[in-house]
């Protein structure tokens, strides 16, 4: 079920608030129980094979972690704990990477080989990447005492929460499993239904509306390039913005649905998405896109190799590799290996150039609003270039549509004058208007908010008043209307 569909809303949806806030006043076990139940039934009406998976995969972590914390317990048999925490969190990686990596390593070995090796069809199980990220966050954090979830009900719905199962935000059990504890969240509570609906329609106004109404732009473009049409100036960059809008909105959408959602029942989910595009630099773009990625990344990769703690050789090195790892972690191709790459090196720039005019340059001679303008623009571009390599199959296709944005296929005009109507539309949304958490800063209690979110007395504030009910309302029913052809989230394939 995709959330912009007609079963979701009409059915799977109005079945599940109820089930949930009838047998919670049986008691709480019960409404986590079919909560849980519930995101399971979600799970498999995507695919029902992989429901059993998704299963044992609860099972075999929820085990392990009981059994870190006998081990861990006042100091007893610590090695053994160590083996039991590596062979876990090996298990789950050699999970994620049979299914989402096996054929990516078997079409490169037939390269290299020069021969053909049996080709397994693999499927690439939806949620795979998040779960299993989900749960060797909790594995190490359990080894290192930060968690330790006794109840089993509690944990399969972490896991499975159906709202973040499919295409994240990555959850941390310290915001999560409190929630599930508190006797609140399972009573109805009409001011916390109202947020998450508005939040919602927000969400599904910028998925079916905007991304979906700019991503006709970015096919032709992208497939063109791939058979190795040369693609002309205007055309390139067309395309490459009408993708880099594309993927914000429908990024950005899912993020609000899922919060929306999830604000339903009453639960808060971690803010994942925050104006990326309104960043001055390659490190600030990525406290804002997909932050609990960044976060796992920072927390479970990049300072366990070392952070920053080894001189900056060692930190620009570690920069480079999480990053790398982090763009495979997207997709099992080579684009993505590259795109992780080149944002491991703008990282990499950005810091060494922090580092080098921290003290030797004065760059206050500078007008603050030049300044800011031209910090805006280089990330801007920097971070374009990249989601070419990001949207295109092949480094052969990306280098056609970068050489066209450099001008070496000609500046012929070609690209329709709509798309370029859209991506101006869209860049002033991005760049004039305040995100959905800034609008509804006053309702949004409970969920942690980045320090880029700060009270404000801002004009497009949410308000329980007849406009705002009415502009609610016009988002979702243009939403609504984009039902009958349901397109897939972007980050639905990673």
């Amino acid at each position: 079920m995709l959330f912009n569909s007609f079963v979701f809303i009409f059915a799977y949806l109005p079945a599940t608030l109820t089930g949930f806030f009838t047998l919670s006043r049986l008691g709480p076990a019960w409404g986590a129980a079919w909560l849980a139940f519930a995101s399971i039934v979600f799970y498999g009406a995507w695919d029902v094979r992989y429901v059993p998976l998704l299963i044992v995969s609860i099972a075999f972590n929820f085990a392990a972690g009981r059994g870190l914390v006998y081990f861990t317990a006042r100091g007893r048999r610590m090695e053994a704990g160590r083996v039991l925490l590596a062979t876990t969190i090996v298990a789950n990686l050699v999970l994620l990477g049979y299914f989402k990596y096996g054929g990516f390593f078997l079409e490169n070995m037939d390269g290299l080989l020069g021969r053909p090796f049996a080709d397994p069809r693999i499927v690439l199980p939806l949620g795979i990447s998040f779960f299993t990220f989900t749960q060797i966050a909790y594995l190490v954090d359990t080894w290192k005492g930060r968690a330790n979830e006794r109840n089993p009900v509690h944990y399969a719905l972490f896991v499975s929460y159906f709202p973040h199962l499919i295409a994240g935000p990555i959850l941390h059990h310290s915001e999560m499993m409190p929630q599930f504890r508190i006797p609140s969240v399972y009573r109805f509570e009409f001011e916390k239904f109202t947020t998450g609906l508005c939040i919602f329609a927000f969400g599904l106004f910028k998925k079916v509306v905007l991304a979906d109404g700019v991503a006709r732009f970015v096919a032709p473009v992208f497939d063109g390039a791939e058979r190795g049409a040369p693609v002309s100036l205007p055309d390139a960059w067309g395309g490459a913005l009408a993708y880099t809008f594309q993927l914000y909105f429908d990024f950005s959408g899912y993020c609000d649905m899922a919060i929306g959602l999830s604000w339903l029942f009453g639960i808060a989910l971690p803010l994942n998405f925050d104006s990326p595009y309104k960043a001055t630099s390659i490190i600030a773009f990525w406290r804002r896109w997909h932050m609990t990625l960044s976060r796992f990344l920072r927390d479970y990769l990049y300072i366990p190799l070392g952070g920053n703690r080894h001189g900056s050789t060692r930190r620009y090195a570690n920069l480079f590799a999480t990053m790398t790892i982090g763009g495979l972690w997207h997709g099992a191709g080579w684009t993505f290996v590259a795109w992780g790459a080149l944002h491991g090196a703008y990282l990499w720039a950005n810091h060494a150039w922090s580092a080098a005019t921290r003290d030797r340059l004065d760059l206050n001679a500078v007008p603050p609003l030049v300044r800011g303008a031209a910090a805006w623009l280089l990330t801007f571009l920097a971070v374009v270039v990249g989601w070419v390599l990001f949207r295109a199959h092949t480094i052969t296709g990306a280098g056609q549509i970068l050489a066209g944005m450099a001008g070496l296929h000609g500046i012929k005009p070609g690209s329709p004058v709509v798309v370029w109507g859209w991506c101006a539309v869209l860049g002033a949304i991005v760049l004039l208007l305040p995100n959905t958490q800034e609008i509804m800063q006053r309702y949004l209690g409970g969920i942690a908010r980045p320090a880029t979110i700060r009270p404000s007395k801002l004009t497009l504030a949410f308000r329980r008043s007849v406009p705002w009910a009415a502009a609610v309302a016009t988002m979702l029913a243009a939403g609504l209307i984009g039902l009958p052809q349901p397109t897939s989230f972007l980050y639905f394939n990673f």
